[in-house]
């Protein structure tokens, strides 16, 4: 009988925890995730090697990763044969006014970046009247008007606009100095230099990351280093980095490099440099060099990393191509002084030699053959867009520099350049490093709209498909593990980013999922506004706004803030 008894004990608590396992079973099905992202080959961001699995969201977070059984969602996903990875980072971006004029982001959307850090030199804040005076011509075709002049109302200004990306941004070292001197060559006397800092520190205080320069474009080229080191003394309070467009990236390209070094050693803060590249034929193929300095310098202690786009070309204003003094005062005074025949002999006398204190990029690229006309706002000159600048000069019977002066010109600095004037082996040599990350060094664009643009560097709609698909899939230049980690957790390291750049449970959600047997760039010099393939799911802060080829038309990104944002101590 007692025997009896403790049987039935038994069984009656073998069927209690059964009963229990089944009530958990169902608790765990009916806690609902809102996706699940189910049978991927996960990539962490780490550079760990995959692991198959799947991907719980929540809200915006990342809520389980592992096998989730008969947990359901609201929708599922099967991502078999597909990385899921997190959502790419542009570590150098330039939508910050793009996104208040037509904030669709499918160029960058398409590509799987789900974050962006902007801000080169110039800035989008602070804006005053000098500031504007030279920015605001540029917008009104867009019918923008600026009115914001801090960046905390920028980013009231973005938040109601929208933003498909989560955008983070410095200040730019040139915007200060606009705002203050503005476009005059010039060094500040102490009570201005103050003002300058006074104007870093109130950014910083706001959610910028650091302070930026843009050092071969007027006005940022006119800063000395010695106001540059003051200048990233006052971020460096607020924990922030220095990231530097360099002096030089051709011929004082050494020099450029150990005055980014030094900032960042008398300032006492990391060093970030952009687009790392070794500029003029003469130079090529010494991308190791660059490297071994980088390289020595961490070896040393320095905190210092470098980003990249996977191109051998460079973008940026045709006018830049001039020497730095022709823009001296302004826009205005520059086109003043090409239409002055002596300044205009002074200039081509300029521009036949490389100089150690400007960047030459017109020789830099081999001359006119070397300048693909980038973006022509002047109806009349429309024609030439896409056109090669010695195509240009031949058609209309002019020397070379005459076509591009007419054409500054023409349509009043506003026209864009891609400038070949990098070297293949050096691209792949860059890339390959560990402490390398990538930035596309374009604005966000869609297909159509008032920012579309048939004629803009292939970058804009290509970079990340290009690198995994060309770089790492097809030339194997490293393990897929270890390009993700360049995409994701990486930048999101250098910049500070809070619960992003990892697929990691209680992280933001910010997700892409693509195939990496066919991720691919389909953007070229010719037809640069081609969507890349490849990139199937987009995910930002929880919300799909990326599937199969169209946007969702959600607009899930966030304000990112810097390291000082005072909100943050509130």
């Amino acid at each position: 009988m007692k025997t009896t008894l403790l049987w039935s004990s038994a069984i009656a608590v073998v069927v209690i925890c059964v009963s229990a396992n089944l009530v958990f079973s169902q608790v765990r099905a009916e806690a609902s995730y809102d996706v699940i992202i189910r049978n991927g080959r996960i990539i962490d961001g780490t550079g760990s090697p995959w692991v198959s699995g799947d991907v719980g969201i929540r809200g915006d977070r990342i809520a389980a990763i592992g096998r989730l059984g008969q947990a359901a969602g609201k929708r599922v996903i099967d991502a078999s044969g597909l990385v899921v990875s997190p959502g790419f980072i542009d570590m150098l971006g330039q939508s910050e006014l793009a996104l208040l004029i037509d904030n669709r982001s499918l160029s960058k959307l398409s590509q799987g970046i789900t974050t962006e850090i902007t801000g080169e030199g110039g800035s989008i804040a602070p804006q005053n009247a000098l500031t504007l005076a030279s920015l605001q011509p540029g917008l009104e075709q867009y019918h923008l008007k600026v009115d914001w002049s801090t960046l905390t109302e920028y980013f009231t200004r973005l938040e109601k606009t929208g933003t498909p990306l989560n955008i983070g941004t410095y200040v730019g070292a040139a915007q200060i100095r606009e705002a203050v001197l503005g476009d005059d060559d010039r060094i500040p006397n102490p009570e201005e230099l103050a003002k300058m800092k006074d104007l870093v520190a109130q950014a910083m205080q706001q959610g910028a990351f650091g302070i930026s320069t843009a050092l071969i474009y007027p006005p940022g080229h006119y800063a000395k280093t010695e106001e540059l080191i003051e200048l990233a003394k006052t971020a460096s309070q607020y924990g922030g980095i220095y990231a530097s467009h360099m002096r030089s990236e051709g011929r004082s390209e050494v020099a450029a490099i150990e005055e980014a070094l030094r900032i960042g050693r008398e300032a006492q803060l990391p060093v970030e440099i952009f687009h790392l590249k070794v500029v003029g034929k003469p130079r090529w193929g010494s991308m190791p060099k660059i490297v071994t300095m980088i390289q020595s310098a961490r070896d040393a202690g320095q905190d210092v990393t470098a980003d990249m786009y996977p191109y051998v070309a460079g973008g940026t204003a045709l006018a830049s191509s001039l020497p730095p003094w022709v823009a001296d005062g302004g826009g205005e005074k520059l086109l003043s002084r090409l239409k002055d025949p002596a300044m205009r002999a002074k200039i081509k006398e300029e521009m036949a030699t490389e100089h150690d204190n400007w960047e030459n990029l017109y020789l830099g690229c081999g001359g006119a053959a070397g300048i693909l006309i980038s973006g022509i706002q002047n109806p009349d000159w429309k024609k030439y867009d896409g056109h090669m600048l010695d195509r240009i000069a031949a058609e209309q019977k002019k020397e070379p520099l005459d076509a591009l002066f007419d054409l500054v010109l023409a349509d009043k600095t506003q026209t864009g350049a891609i400038y070949f004037i990098a070297n293949e082996d050096d691209v792949r040599y860059g890339l390959k490093q560990p402490w390398t990350t990538i930035g596309l060094d374009a604005g966000e664009l869609s297909l159509d709209g008032p920012l579309y643009e048939p004629h803009s560097h292939p970058r804009a709609f290509g970079t990340m498909p290009r690198f995994l698909g060309h770089y790492v899939r097809d030339e194997r230049l490293l393990p897929l593990e270890q390009a993700i980690r360049k995409i994701t957790s990486l930048p999101a390291q250098r910049e500070r980013l809070r619960g992003r750049g990892l697929l990691r449970e209680d992280y933001f959600a910010d997700i892409t999922i693509f195939d990496p047997a066919t991720i691919q760039d389909k953007a070229t010099y010719e037809n640069p506004t081609q969507l890349s393939e490849g990139v199937k799911y987009v995910f930002v802060n929880g919300q799909l706004e990326f599937e199969n080829g169209k946007l969702t038309e959600t607009k899930a990104g966030r304000v990112l803030h810097g390291p000082g944002w005072e909100g943050r101590r509130q």
